[in-house]
């Protein structure tokens, strides 16, 4: 299996060369590179410390989610298990994660059913932090408005549908009926149940207030990075510009929001009048320091992972 996720990986790399080298002709590779010497790249450790910051506190989110799960594992099991995780950073939607529910169920024979909706507990409450920093700088600055409202509006329905059980019951009961799915309800009642307490008020509120700290932290990454350049912003808007380009990124489903998330950084940047070169510089740093941070994280952790629990077993993938 490792072999396929660093095929995907490779995939997701090429793909990227290609963007990051029509960006840079787009923006005069001469100035560009002018653009990345006045960089202070001493900078560079402290931009890896706030996204790992980042990492270990959406860890804490996972760790929370699988003890009120009641799912045993142990702390550094759990650490390693999420770090794991994000070498599928370059997935749409981040969803390539439930490799953690994966290696759950390779460590304790935990069910997939049961631990996969910790994921999708994960995005939402991420979207919903995203969503709050992306309205406050949509109605400051007047801009994308309407995208951040129709995102945080679909979730509040998303959400509103799980925790109403009488409904969710009834259009689970219609499933059964499809044939093919007919052998999958007690994976999906499995689903239900797990997804129905981790969006419960209480946690709801606890996890989307504590997904504000890790965005936080790269907001504050991205925030020096445009200083530094001589990019001169407020930190608020430098966060609704990452969040908003994040939040793009995310629904334009493509590994990583590749492209997308790249563009909307770059374009929002020109819209302000500073120059392409500059836009451009910043966005790459940022994503080096992000994205394909996370997945060298992802695939440093892997790789002990498996060291310790022997090779990732294919039939650990199923439900």
């Amino acid at each position: 299996m490792l072999q396929k996720l660093k095929k995907k990986i490779f995939i997701s790399l090429a793909i990227a060369g290609l963007l990051y080298l029509s960006f840079t002709i787009y923006a005069d590779y001469q100035q560009v590179a002018k653009a990345f010497s006045k960089f202070n790249w001493l900078l560079f450790p402290l931009l890896l410390c706030l996204s790992f910051m980042n990492y270990f506190s959406r860890f804490l989110k996972w760790d929370y989610y699988l003890a009120l799960l009641n799912i045993k594992v142990k702390k550094i099991d759990s650490f390693s298990i999420f770090m794991s995780g994000l070498i599928m950073s370059v997935t749409p939607g981040k969803m390539g994660e439930l490799l953690k529910a994966y290696l759950v169920k390779q460590t304790n024979d935990t069910s997939i059913s049961k631990t996969a909706p910790i994921i999708f507990a994960e995005r939402i409450t991420d979207f919903i932090s995203l969503v709050v920093i992306g309205l406050a700088g949509a109605y400051a600055y007047d801009f994308g408005r309407s995208i951040v409202l129709g995102v945080g509006i679909f979730f509040i329905l998303v959400v509103a549908l799980i925790s109403n059980r009488k409904i969710a019951v009834a259009f689970i009961k219609q499933l059964e009926k499809i044939k093919f799915l007919k052998k999958y309800t007690a994976a999906i009642y499995n689903l239900y149940e797990s997804s129905y307490l981790l969006l419960r008020p209480v946690p709801l509120v606890k996890m989307s207030l504590l997904s504000f700290v890790p965005w936080l932290f790269e907001c504050f990454g991205y925030y020096i990075i445009l200083i530094n350049l001589g990019v001169e912003v407020s930190f608020l808007w430098a966060s609704f510009s990452y969040c908003f380009a994040t939040i793009v990124g995310a629904l334009s489903m493509l590994p990583g929001g590749l492209g997308v998330t790249e563009g909307s950084l770059t374009y929002l940047l020109v819209r302000k009048h500073y120059p392409k070169d500059l836009a451009v510089a910043s966005t790459f740093i940022i994503r080096v320091v992000t994205l394909w941070f996370a997945v060298l994280v992802g695939v440093i952790s892997i790789s002990f992972y498996q060291k310790r629990f022997g090779k990732i077993n294919e039939e650990a993938l199923e439900l």
